[in-house]
């Protein structure tokens, strides 16, 4: 069987938006039994000139979700998101990430390889080749911002650990 740009894209992209829907998830928990206002976490920082908790998350969501989005219509521009978005709606976005990435076939990402998409940012635009893009753009990116908001959440108390982050892995079955 080969290895194909499904395998290595939209698989972990499904692996990893899982495991941060459930570390959102343990986290209100927490919040919760700690009498602390998840609202606050929202605009939570690692360090003064990061980006917020809602930050990570929304770009979760853009670098996973919003790629596969971009690579079809053949632009991608970074999403700063909102600063008005609650706890719960930063879960509902996970989730709804989860969802449409999830319903993406493998003859839909695969069909992709060679297309060309257009990286927009700060009036450059970088041109790529769909897996390029997936792979060295994107990838990166989701896992950067995956990082960081489950190092926010650690760094606020909740009770996270490295299978947290990893979700629900592929084993041989």
């Amino acid at each position: 069987m080969a290895f194909s740009l499904y395998d290595a894209t939209i698989a972990n992209f499904v692996q990893i938006l899982g495991a941060v829907s459930g570390f959102l998830d343990k986290g209100l928990s927490h919040f919760k039994e700690k009498g602390t206002d998840p609202e606050e976490i929202v605009d939570t920082r690692l360090y003064a000139d990061m980006l917020p908790f809602r930050f990570q998350i929304v770009s979760v969501a853009h670098h996973s979700r919003g790629a596969i989005e971009g690579v079809v219509k053949g632009s991608f521009a970074p999403d700063m998101g909102k600063s008005d978005l609650t706890y719960a709606s930063l879960q509902a976005m996970v989730a709804e990430a989860r969802d449409k990435v999830t319903a993406v076939t493998p003859d839909t990402i695969n069909g992709l390889v060679g297309r060309e998409i257009i990286f927009e940012v700060g009036g450059r635009k970088l041109p790529f080749t769909a897996e390029d893009f997936l792979m060295s753009m994107s990838l990166p990116n989701f896992y950067f911002h995956a990082t960081t908001a489950y190092d926010i959440l650690r760094n606020r108390g909740v009770p996270l650990g490295k299978r947290d982050f990893l979700g629900r892995m592929r084993l041989k079955t």
